[in-house]
């Protein structure tokens, strides 16, 4: 009698169908495609299995580059037993069976390298019940997540694991991996060269995805090859990876951000797009471009900012889609203004100087005394009205009595700020002049 729990297929039963990318999933490390810089005998990962000392680790990367399988393949050469589990699905009660399963294969002399998909979905309380696990040897943890770990995951866990950074898969990865399917099915993709790349776009970077793409188009009826333009019509183009409470949505609005600052009007209008296409809202990047203005342009270009608010106002009035070339025209103007940040370092400087003399009064010259007491205590006398001085300008101190006086606003030999350094000068020298 056959045993009940034996769960191999029987001979005479067919083995179901198997997905393409589990078909050609790597046997060992050496087989992963992409990833070399952390695979390799100089990367973390080669590193430590050539000493022999895999620690906990949290793979962090987009999807379709590879966790899962990295993370069955470091316990085949570790030695452990996997376990799969993902963050989503799992609550409280499950997690204490798999640790009570760990604890036993540890008392049999079996580790265990537990991997935990999406882990950074864990709160604080689940995270923290790995610790005493982690710590005594029970498991060995290998957590992925496509989110920043650094804002998701506990300061206790991330001391206790390394962070591996996962790269997305580039077009060479891609087409690597596309040979390697073609193997596996034993004929080519039917496509024309240029199709071939389109399709390779199409996946953007994920190895999952673009073994789907292939499957569905192995699928097809066989014919001759296809061109970019009936592969394009046959298939829809994978949507761009963008969360807009996600790291993608901080890593583009920082690319669009530092586009600007750097003066590459082409670059900043391609970052802008790809967060609209994305699904990001206008309104937001409307208040980003306002702060751009005022913090990476400012008094360079006064009119900066009143470009941005105007074309925020004007997205309001007209809506999408005409609204945001309104935007995306003041991104330009934005790239192409003359840079300074003279205004918001002065700003954060007076900041400084106000926190370190806070208690400090103005001198008494420049005080207006309303009663006669405060008139005898010296109350704005010696004060020159400035309107009456040479030039419109007396000279005096400002500042605190017991304070020297600072230099905080200090402008570039850029654009409008040009002018005002010219004035800045001749009011130091007029002050000097005078005593002041």
């Amino acid at each position: 009698m056959s045993d009940l729990f034996d769960t191999a297929p029987s001979s005479s039963q067919p083995e179901a169908p198997r997905p393409l990318a589990d078909r050609i999933r790597p046997a060992a490390l050496s087989e992963v495609i992409g990833q070399a810089h952390v695979l390799g005998p100089e990367g973390p990962l080669g590193a430590m299995l050539a000493a022999g000392s895999l620690s906990s680790l949290v793979l962090w990367g987009p999807p379709g580059v590879g966790k899962t399988t990295i993370a069955r393949l470091l316990a085949a050469e570790s030695d452990r037993s996997f376990v799969q589990i993902s963050a989503i699905f799992t609550g409280v009660p499950e997690l204490r069976k798999v640790f009570d399963a760990a604890k036993l294969r540890r008392s049999q002399g079996r580790g265990t390298l537990l991997f935990v998909d999406e882990i950074h979905r864990f709160n604080k309380a689940q995270q923290d019940s790995f610790l005493p696990h982690m710590e005594d040897g029970t498991l060995l943890l290998v957590g992925a997540t496509t989110e920043n770990p650094s804002f998701e995951l506990n300061a206790a866990l991330l001391s206790r694991a390394q962070v591996i950074v996962l790269e997305r898969l580039s077009l060479a990865d891609l087409e690597r991996l596309a040979q390697r399917a073609e193997q596996a099915l034993g004929r080519a993709i039917p496509l024309k060269a240029p199709a071939r790349e389109a399709l390779l776009e199409m996946a953007d970077g994920d190895g999952r995805a673009l073994l789907n793409l292939i499957e569905q188009v192995m699928a097809w009826k066989p014919g001759p090859p296809l061109d970019t333009e009936a592969l394009s019509t046959r298939l829809m183009r994978r949507a761009a990876k963008y969360d807009k409470s996600g790291d993608a949505h901080y890593n583009l609005i920082s690319a669009l951000h530092k586009s600007v600052r750097g003066s590459d009007p082409d670059a900043a209008l391609y970052w802008f797009a790809r967060m609209l296409e994305g699904g990001e809202d206008p309104r937001f990047l409307a208040r980003r471009l306002t702060r751009m203005a005022v913090e990476d342009i400012g008094l360079a270009d006064p009119q900066a900012q009143t470009i941005c608010l105007h074309a925020w106002e004007t997205y309001e009035r007209l809506g999408s889609p005409e609204g945001e070339l309104a935007l995306a025209q003041s991104v330009i103007y934005l790239a192409l203004a003359p840079k300074s940040n003279a205004g918001y370092m002065a700003y954060k400087a007076a900041r400084a100087e106000a926190r370190r003399t806070g208690s400090e009064p103005p001198p008494k010259h420049i005080l207006n005394a309303p009663t006669k007491l405060m008139e005898k205590q010296g109350y704005g006398a010696g004060y020159a009205y400035d309107h009456d001085e040479e030039g419109g300008f007396s000279g005096q101190n400002y500042f605190p009595e017991t304070m020297r006086r600072p230099v905080l606003y200090q402008p570039v030999e850029r654009g409008f700020e040009r002018e005002l350094k010219k004035r800045i000068d001749w009011f130091a020298k007029q002050r000097e002049k005078r005593g002041g």
